[in-house]
C-alpha cells in the first residue's frame, strides 16, 4: 500500500490533492478501515481536511480526543479500544480502534493523519510503520497545506 500511495504523489506537489488521494487509498486499501483522513492545524485547533468515509467532526481542540492528543504530543497514538480512551470523540459510532499520526515539518505541526477501524485492536506495529511512512511521503511530496 505504501508504494502505491507514493506513486500517487509522483508529479503532484499540492498537499490537499495528495492528502485526498492518500485518504482514499488508505480507506479502500486497508482491510477493516471505515474512515481515513487529515485534520489540519488552523488557529490552534484541528480542522477537517480531505477524508474518505462518513461525515466527521469538523473541529477538534488540541489535547482533545485521539487526534488532539496526538497533535499536542506530536507523536503517533494507537488506541485499540476507543471506548477506553478518556475523552474520545465519537464521530462515527462504529469506530472501535484508531491510529493518529502527526504531520510535522521542521517548522512545526501542520496536522494529523487519522485512521479508524470498526474492529478493536486493528492497528499493530506493521500498520503504525506503514502509516508513519505514508505521512512522511505526504510531507515530502507536498508543498504547504493551505
Amino acid at each position: 500500500m505504501v508504494e502505491s500511495i507514493g506513486a500517487l504523489f509522483e508529479g503532484e506537489c499540492d498537499f490537499i490533492a495528495n492528502a485526498g488521494n492518500a485518504s482514499a487509498a488508505i480507506a479502500t486499501g486497508m482491510d477493516g478501515v471505515n474512515w481515513a483522513g487529515v485534520y489540519l492545524l488552523r488557529g490552534g485547533e484541528l480542522v477537517l481536511g480531505p477524508f474518505c468515509g462518513k461525515p466527521a467532526c469538523t473541529r477538534i481542540a488540541l489535547g482533545k480526543g485521539v487526534c488532539g492528543t496526538a497533535a499536542a504530543r506530536a507523536e503517533t497514538v494507537v488506541v485499540d479500544d476507543v471506548t477506553a480512551f478518556p475523552g474520545h470523540i465519537a464521530c462515527d459510532p462504529v469506530s472501535a480502534s484508531e491510529i493518529v499520526v502527526p504531520l510535522a515539518r521542521p517548522s512545526g505541526l501542520i496536522g494529523v493523519l487519522d485512521v479508524d477501524s470498526s474492529r478493536k485492536g486493528r492497528f499493530g506495529p506493521d500498520e503504525r510503520a506503514a502509516l508513519e511512512r505514508v505521512a512522511a511521503l505526504l510531507l515530502e511530496a507536498s508543498g504547504p497545506a493551505r
